[in-house]
């Protein structure tokens, strides 16, 4: 059995950081579990473009409002506590915090190690 503690886990090589976000990452490729799960936060205004051209990801939303747009289509989905997106195209996506803290529980498949670093795309490398 694993037990985290998210107090645990701040500001340790766990919590990345960039600019207007963070990525708290309670479970990483070393527990074994075959996935990663994240307790993401985006500050009011923050926009990211992002693509995960190695992983695919899940994202449920418990906090703050913002979008995700589909940069293939243009598509613009609102997010609030309760939505879930899934970028299992391996989608390039703008994600944006609207109103409040947008928080996210997010989950890597394959598990991403904590090594990672976003690409100039917005992508994560894979890492074994």
């Amino acid at each position: 059995m694993i037990i985290k503690r998210l107090e645990d886990i701040l500001n340790t090589d766990r919590h990345a950081r960039g600019e207007g976000w963070q990525s708290r990452r309670i479970l990483l490729g070393d527990d074994g579990l075959g996935y990663s799960l994240h307790d993401t936060l985006l500050d009011e205004g923050c926009e990211l473009h992002l693509q995960y051209k190695n992983h695919i990801e899940s994202n449920y939303c418990i906090a703050g409002i913002g979008e995700v747009v589909n940069v293939a289509t243009g598509e613009v989905h609102p997010i609030a506590p309760g939505t879930l997106y899934a970028l299992e195209s391996h989608d390039a996506h703008i994600l944006r915090a609207l109103k409040g803290q947008l928080r996210l529980v997010c989950v890597f498949t394959p598990a991403l190690t904590g090594r990672e670093r976003h690409d100039s795309d917005g992508s994560y490398e894979l890492i074994e």
